[in-house]
């Protein structure tokens, strides 16, 4: 102890503090701008929005799949849904029949 009433410390002691103070930096910093710290936060919610829109497409064209595929139900086929298709993928034409094709909307 010195006249003051003060501890003085030890370098081992020193040594200690200072490690455990270079630790809490370390994890401060991990915590703020780590992969699952605060900044990511905003990164990660962004992220997530744009594969939830991703599932609402894709879970659009599934329903259209499976519309068209029970369409094509070999027990009660849609006659005017197989006439297109032998057309489109057949090119199956009456010589007297006019073929127009006309791009797919996407809305």
């Amino acid at each position: 102890m010195t006249k003051e009433g003060h501890k003085i410390a030890l370098p081992k002691e020193q040594l200690t503090q200072r490690l455990a103070l270079a630790s809490l930096l370390v994890l401060l910093g991990l915590a703020i701008a780590g992969p699952s710290g605060i900044l990511a936060w905003g990164e990660n919610s962004q992220l997530l929005e744009q594969r939830h829109d991703q599932i609402a497409t894709l879970v659009a064209e599934r329903d259209a799949l499976k519309n068209r595929v029970d369409l094509l139900h070999p027990d009660h086929a849609d006659a005017d849904l197989v006439g297109e298709e032998l057309r489109r993928n057949l090119n199956v034409v009456h010589p007297d029949e006019v073929v127009l094709t006309l791009p797919k909307s996407d809305g």
